[in-house]
């Protein structure tokens, strides 16, 4: 622990300058102030330091006000906010009270100041003693034990050790490991959580092997010492065998051969209300002074106040965490074609639980739609939000629409639910006939793609803004990103969890994540385990959702493929991904012989309608089966002009187009389409048996 400072106050003229500062423990008590909401925790035994009843204490540092006088109130605040100010971790100050009666006494504390990485304050952990033994009577205090002193800086250096502990665990571990038996003088401690029914859990069972049979759960009526202390809130200090023999003879049979001599059980206390009890176990002790009754008192005081928050926050992380799981698909669909493997890891270090996502959706016509997200914030609210946020995102694309209307509708779900939070997302859509994947990105960092050889890339796909800003913002396009998967090859989807680690840049989390893989198992199950565990190594504080889909050899659903992409106006990415589009579908669909013949005339209906229609065009690719095995191309738009064909002069630029589709096509046509029209050709393409 730092050296104890002792304030900057001045001491009463008659006090000796070369006295040493020691501490009185007959009153002493704890504080936890907490700077960001303005509330002070006291307990019991600085109220009394304070000549305050429980009654009289509302948690907040004014009510003090009529205690201090105001010339003290001026010279403790000056110290208090020049600790604060000047980045010092400790202070410390004598300062007079005034009692009940009107009297005054002097009355000492010290603080240590809790700050965030930043440097910013945010919490004050200390002590308050009266010091009226101390300063009234020089040579009584400069004689004061040591060991009083040392064993008062155990009750401030645990307290603040305490401040750190989340969960029930991390509390024992505080008590076992930092050293505050050892100074207290205690073998080992036992520690038991009051449940409901009046149950006590013990969930700290004292030396190794210690064990009693019957005792994990016990009564507060039975007689056992962590019972009596519960059911009286009174400490009971054992102080011999024979107390302990005589008190609870149910008990001492079968902890006379420890060697235990003395014993020190404390009520813990929360808000009035009991939440369990500690004990502390002694060899060759007998008896407690009033000063070590003192400490103990405080320390449960404190330990009390530190298991109330890592109670609390034990249930609402199992609580969120119970959410998330349950808004997570239950089970993934078997998807012909494909190998799927998805994770989610918690995040145990984190504040709570968050908003990462993962989903599968099957779709018609042997299509997958895979989404992974993440909602910001780590909280209950997060995954709320993640949860109502999936639920629309399959919903809109199950209906139909084109990645890109999936991706921006769910941006104008998320921006109308009137909540400050957004999400990032990528939306894959997969045709495991073709392998085409067209990918959609909103503010999440790029897949990766793992050959067959097992070596791992970036997917560079460009994006749009995080879902619920873009439609705040009103820019809602998001580019579709056209890809195609061989047979072998693994799309890897990710949150941000993996990759992330503070003060590293992302791209170099990238290329190790893409190392990772490139040396993990080829099993894609492993390979998602082995991830979690470096991430857990690694002491992660975020959550990670993984999302693995690996296109299977040759697969052809009975129905055929079908393909859509949206190409906006003046979209040259767009133009290029729909061409990409059409060239997969006919290598993949088996119509290389008339390749060519396909993309000139998708590419001269798909140019009619952005050039003589305003807005964009929705091209889909299909095969129809039937009689003859046929590729539909199918070019939608918002105007309800039907094209019409034109004789093209000598010189004529134009005028051919319509011709051409004639031409080359088995049929082609016009369909009404409510606010719009289709234009659609067909193809005869050979059937899959007889392609090689």
């Amino acid at each position: 622990m730092a050296d104890r400072a002792v304030g900057a106050l001045s001491l009463p003229d008659d006090w000796p300058a070369h006295a040493d500062v020691s501490l009185t423990l007959n009153r002493m008590g704890t504080f936890d102030w907490d700077l960001t909401s303005g509330l002070m925790h006291v307990d019991a035994p600085g109220l009394d330091v304070f000549d305050l009843h429980p009654d009289e204490w509302d948690g907040h540092p004014a009510s003090l006000a009529h205690r201090v006088p105001p010339d003290e109130a001026v010279r403790l605040d000056a110290v208090v906010s020049q600790a604060l100010k000047n980045g010092s971790d400790h202070y410390g100050a004598y300062f007079r009270i005034r009692c009940r009666d009107g009297s005054l006494r002097w009355t000492h504390t010290q603080g240590s100041v809790r700050r965030d990485e930043t440097g910013r304050p945010l919490r004050i952990i200390g002590v308050v003693r009266d010091a009226t033994e101390e300063l009234a009577d020089s040579t009584a205090r400069i004689e004061l034990d040591v060991e009083q002193r040392r064993q008062t800086s155990v009750v401030e250096s645990t307290t603040a050790a305490l401040a750190h502990a989340r969960t029930v665990r991390d509390v024992i571990a505080v008590l076992k490991d930092s050293h505050g038996l050892e100074h207290l003088g205690a073998t080992s401690l036992v520690m038991g959580l009051l449940e409901s029914g009046g149950r006590i859990h013990l969930v700290a069972e004292g030396p190794e092997g210690s064990f009693v049979p019957g005792t994990r759960y016990t009564r507060v009526d039975e007689q056992y010492p962590m019972s009596e202390v519960v059911r009286t809130l009174t400490p009971r200090f054992i102080e011999s065998k024979r107390d302990f023999a005589e008190s609870y003879p149910v008990l001492w049979p079968h902890i006379r051969g420890l060697g235990i001599s003395a014993a020190a059980y404390l009520p813990l206390i929360a808000q009035a209300r009991p939440i369990g009890a500690l004990g502390l176990l002694y060899r060759d002790k007998t008896g407690f002074t009033s000063e070590e009754r003192n400490v103990l008192v405080a320390l449960g005081s404190s330990i009390a106040q530190s298991l109330q928050r890592a109670v609390l926050y034990e249930q609402e992380h199992d609580l969120a965490e119970g959410l998330q799981q349950a808004m997570l698909p239950r089970r993934i669909p078997d998807v012909p074609g494909a190998q799927i493997a998805v994770r989610y890891r918690s995040a145990r270090l984190g504040r709570d639980i968050g908003g990462d996502w993962y989903d599968i959706i099957a779709l018609p016509g042997g299509r997958v739609g895979a989404v992974i997200g993440d909602v910001q914030g780590h909280d209950t609210h997060a995954a709320a939000v993640m949860g109502q946020l999936r639920i629309v995102l399959r919903a809109y694309a199950a209906e139909g629409h084109t990645p890109a209307t999936v991706m921006a509708r769910a941006s104008v779900f998320l921006h109308e639910l009137d909540t400050e939070r957004f999400a990032t997302c990528t939306y894959a859509e997969a045709d495991l006939s073709t392998g085409v994947v067209q990918v959609v990105r909103a503010g999440h960092v790029d897949p990766l793609i793992r050959d067959q050889d097992g070596s791992c890339r970036r997917l560079p796909v460009p994006g749009g803004l995080p879902l619920g800003l873009s439609a705040e913002f009103g820019r809602l396009e998001y580019p579709v990103s056209t890809h195609e998967l061989d047979p072998g090859q693994t799309l890897l989807l990710y949150t941000d969890g993996l990759v992330e680690e503070p003060g590293a840049d992302l791209d170099d989390g990238l290329k190790v994540l893409a190392e990772m893989v490139h040396q993990g198992p080829r099993d894609l199950q492993l390979l998602a385990d082995r991830l979690c565990e470096v991430v857990d190594e690694r002491g992660g504080d975020d959550d990670v959702a993984l999302l693995f889909l690996r296109r299977k050899g040759a697969f052809a659903p009975q129905a055929g493929g079908r393909l859509q992409q949206h190409v906006a106006q003046n979209d040259p990415e767009a133009l290029r991904s729909a061409r990409h589009m059409v060239r997969a579908a006919v290598r993949a669909w088996g119509a290389r012989e008339r390749a060519d013949e396909i993309e000139l005339v998708a590419d001269e209906v798909i140019t009619n309608a952005l050039m003589h229609t305003d807005g964009g065009a929705i091209v889909t690719a299909r095969v129809l089966s039937g009689a003859e095995r046929r590729l539909r191309v199918e070019v939608e738009d918002r105007s309800s002009a039907l094209p019409r064909r034109r004789e093209a002069g000598e010189s004529g630029v134009s005028g051919r187009g319509l011709l051409l589709v004639d031409r080359l096509t088995e049929a082609w046509g016009v369909e009404s389409r409510g606010s719009g029209k289709c234009v659609w050709c067909e193809f005869i393409i050979p059937e899959r048996s007889a392609v090689g």
